[in-house]
């Protein structure tokens, strides 16, 4: 298809993609998908288990280990070169296997979540996934879709479409069917839709021209796809990570150093130094936390929360402020119309058949009020058989309010009426009259007090209030904003939505979690201060989107914090608030479901929606409740925190203990007639000691861990390493000398008795500093003891298996030995259990 398709007729595009208005058949759009491949702009191999394999060899310092066993091949060193490999080799299958594991399942999770699109087959609307759209495909767009794919208008009623992700503009154009001239820029061809972009309101069928890649997102996104804005969780561990680097950097090079001094060989210092870098890095980071995210996905599907970004996850437990709307999150969310009632507060039928011609004719933003108008007038008998709709002036977020022009009798009417309702301020300001005792009466300043007077009790007593206004005129062919004028007040809806039984004890759950909760509504004062009181918010902390639009930033940082209500807000105010609070050192996350929430939802920390939310709204959410319900979502940040806390475990407990390990090495190395240990035998015991540590992710978590906000401290996980790492640098010394002064230990007993310790106090740590109360009142999970407890009885036999042991240069050790090796380890788990208590006991007080 030519590149300027937006210059060609319909027909001549038609004959071109060979399609028809009815769209494709099935057999030949499966023929098509199988031509052009699948509808994103994705890297579709992304899952490969080639590729997940691959990349456990990205590592250098695994490539370091590579080379390093292609040097022992070339100075025909076999076991050696089969030890360093089997061991990296075995670190990988480890690695793979986890992430394999994880990315599978988290894959199934987010197919749940697929977009879908209506789209002709056969003649036949069928829904189907975004991917398998293809060119020549007739798709239906209705508001809160997001576009799936390049195509042109063949026919669209009131159709405004948002196409920020592309050209800026955060105005929505409309979209009609046309022909515009070849030049035209990507920003006026108001006869396209593309990819990427969303529907604000009406209604459209396309044809579509391009898909994936050919689109014009596609072209564009490498740009387009720039890295997410980095998560505090990502960036402590890049942080630390950049830290490790630094320690392991001057390590190496002082151990190669002293090495040389004392006329070692080169091969063995360098595979030593090599081994003693690898033994620092928590290499198995990548994959732990792939594990601990996927498990906590898993876990927070079952109970009925699905993770479209597995960062996510984090986020939500460091969340320490909730944004939400009331409707449905807060209120049952079953709307119903209580009543129709004229200027006068009286019943009125007239009111209830103008209301449901509005909202049957209605074609733009689907909501529960008009849902629930035509649900009551269909229950009361009225329907609008004998009316025509003429045209249609949609909803937008400032006008606040929808109008629809009909009429009775059929499109020869002379005679036009235009019905107007939307929110109350809104609607008065465009009427002129007032209906009074059945006839029109000015609307002067004493009826318009009164009235507000009405406006503002039956906000208290907790009724939702839409305006009904209306004027006849002569018959025309269109109608604009400007026929929204001189209007005839008819009367009052008014909605009831009970708050949730159970609202208020979320609130207080998600209080007591140190989650903060913050209505932002585009309600009005009066009755979002009636439901905050109901549900224990305080309604008189309270800022109007009038209020907001007068301050400055820096006043709303101040006034955000100390705000329960945003009241009567637009949709960009609603992301200005959640930076405001961003801007104060909130985590904040934004529960929303409309299309006025999307910019809040990217915005935020952590985007929250529900399954049933338009699709810009829960594309643009990075966490998706299958409930509208806050109980579900105190569960979600429960575990947050558990997933959080399960990562920084590994990384704290693991890079400690090899800390140690390494200072004592790098200590031992000048002072001892031979290495403490061999290359191959540091690498076992990195590798045995990393394989209870894939069981992490199952661990229990205290629970003063999941009452509080959990956020990333460098500073706190690099005091953790150096005081616990120099507690088991000290007995590792301790062990040293027992070693050297009391059994003058030659190389292979030195070397042996010192893994047996290394490996069994690395293990012995995990069980003493997963809490921070004792270990004997925290039961660690069955998984995480199980495999503990089955290396440990590996690491005290090792030196006895008959063929293994020499492989790694092991000798048996004798039992008295023996038995002050376990004694050394004893200590050493008491030791650290005392330092445990100083070290939270110091934090707490310092807190």
């Amino acid at each position: 298809m030519e590149s300027v398709y937006w210059s060609r007729s319909v027909p001549e595009l038609l004959t071109g993609l060979e399609s028809t208005r009815d769209g494709l058949g099935a057999d030949e759009a499966a023929r098509r998908l199988r031509r052009v491949g699948l509808n994103t702009v994705e890297d579709q191999t992304e899952l490969s288990a080639l590729r997940l394999m691959g990349r456990q060899f990205e590592s250098p310092l695994v490539l370091i280990l590579v080379f390093g066993a292609c040097v022992s091949l070339w100075l025909r060193d076999w076991a050696d070169a089969a030890i360093i490999l089997a061991i990296v080799a075995g670190s990988a299958l480890l690695g793979f296997v986890q992430e394999y594991r994880a990315s599978v399942a988290i894959a199934a999770l987010r197919r749940r979540l697929a977009l879908t699109v209506q789209v002709l087959r056969d003649g036949q609307v069928v829904t189907i996934a975004a991917s398998a759209v293809v060119p020549g495909d007739v798709i239906r767009l209705a508001a809160g879709s997001l576009v799936p794919a390049d195509g042109v208008i063949l026919n669209a009623v009131d159709f405004l479409v948002t196409e920020a992700s592309l050209t800026g503009e955060s105005f929505p154009v409309e979209k009609r069917v046309g022909v515009v001239p070849a030049g035209t820029p990507l920003a006026g061809r108001s006869n396209t839709v593309f990819l990427g972009t969303s529907v604000r309101s009406g209604t459209a069928t396309v044809l579509v021209v391009n898909t994936g890649r050919l689109t014009e997102f596609g072209a564009v996104a490498s740009r387009l796809k720039a890295r997410q804005p980095e998560t505090e969780f990502a960036r402590g561990v890049r942080q630390f990570g950049y830290l490790l680097v630094r320690i392991m950097i001057v390590m190496v090079v002082f151990v190669l150093m002293v090495n040389q001094a004392l006329g070692r060989p080169v091969i063995e210092s360098l595979l030593y130094a090599v081994a003693l870098a690898v033994g620092i890095s928590p290499e198995l980071l990548p994959a732990i936390v792939s594990v601990t995210l996927s498990h906590g996905a898993r876990t927070l599907a079952r109970r009925g929360v699905i993770v479209r970004r597995l960062e996510a996850i984090e986020n939500l437990g460091s969340m320490d402020v909730l944004c939400t709307d009331k409707t449905g999150t807060l209120t049952e969310g079953s709307i119903t119309l209580h009543s129709a009632v004229d200027p006068d507060t009286a019943e009125s039928g007239r009111v209830r058949r103008l209301a449901c011609l509005n909202a049957t004719f209605e074609t733009g933003i689907a909501n529960p009020l008009d849902a629930a108008i035509v649900d009551a007038c269909t229950r009361s008998g009225f329907d609008t058989a004998g009316w025509a709709k003429i045209d249609e002036i949609p909803y937008d977020f400032s006008r606040k309010r929808l109008t629809i022009v009909v009429a009775e009798g059929g499109d020869a009417s002379a005679f036009h009426h235009i019905v107007t309702k939307g929110a109350y301020e809104q609607i008065l300001e465009v009427c002129a009259t007032v209906r009074s005792d059945g006839r029109e009466r000015p609307l002067d300043g004493e009826t318009r007090e009164r009235l507000g007077a009405y406006f503002r009790r039956c906000g208290d007593d907790g009724y939702r209030m839409l305006a009904v206004a209306s004027r006849q005129v002569a018959a025309r062919p269109s109608y604009g904003h400007a026929d929204e004028r001189d209007l005839c007040l008819e009367g009052f809806l008014l909605f009831s939505d009970p708050p949730k039984a159970d609202a208020a004890h979320a609130i207080g759950e998600l209080r007591r979690l140190g989650c903060r909760t913050k209505i932002i509504s585009g309600d009005n004062r009066y009755v979002t201060a009636h439901l905050a009181r109901s549900i224990g918010l305080d309604a008189t902390a309270l800022l109007t989107g009038e209020q907001i639009a007068a301050i400055s930033d820096e006043s709303l940082w101040h006034l955000a914090e100390r705000t329960d209500l945003f009241v009567e807000v637009d949709p960009q105010q609603k992301e200005r608030i959640v930076r405001a609070l961003q801007r104060t050192g909130h985590a904040v996350g934004y529960l929303g479901d409309g299309i006025n929430d999307a910019a809040a939802l990217h915005a935020a920390d952590v985007g929250i929606s529900v399954e049933d939310a338009v699709d810009v709204a829960r594309d643009s959410a990075d966490v998706v409740l299958l409930r509208s319900d806050l109980g579900v979502l105190r569960t979600g940040v429960e575990e947050g925190r558990h997933t959080f806390a399960n990562t920084l475990k590994y990384i704290s407990i693991t890079t400690s203990a090899n800390f140690g390990n390494m200072v004592s090495m790098a200590l031992a190395t000048p002072l001892l007639p031979f290495l403490p240990l061999a290359a191959k035998q540091i690498l076992l015991n990195n590798f045995l000691s990393d394989i209870p540590s894939v069981a992490i992710s199952t661990d229990r978590v205290d629970r003063d861990h999941i009452a509080q906000v959990q956020r990333w401290n460098v500073g706190e996980v690099r005091r953790f390493m150096i005081v616990f790492g120099l507690i088991s640098s000290a007995f590792d010394l301790l062990t040293f000398f027992v070693l050297l002064k009391v059994f003058d230990a030659d190389e292979a007993s030195f070397q042996t008795a010192w893994f047996v310790v290394s490996l069994l106090t690395e293990l012995a740590v995990v069980l003493v500093l997963r809490t921070a109360q004792p270990m004997w009142r925290s039961r660690p999970s069955m998984l995480l003891l199980g495999s503990t407890l089955i290396v440990t009885v590996g690491a005290i036999v090792l030196p006895y298996v008959p063929g293994l042991a020499p492989a790694f240069n092991f000798v048996a050790l004798p039992l008295p030995l023996l038995t002050v090796i376990l004694l050394i380890v004893v200590g050493y788990v008491l030791c650290t259990e005392a330092g445990k208590r100083l070290f939270y006991r110091r934090r707490a007080n310092h807190s």
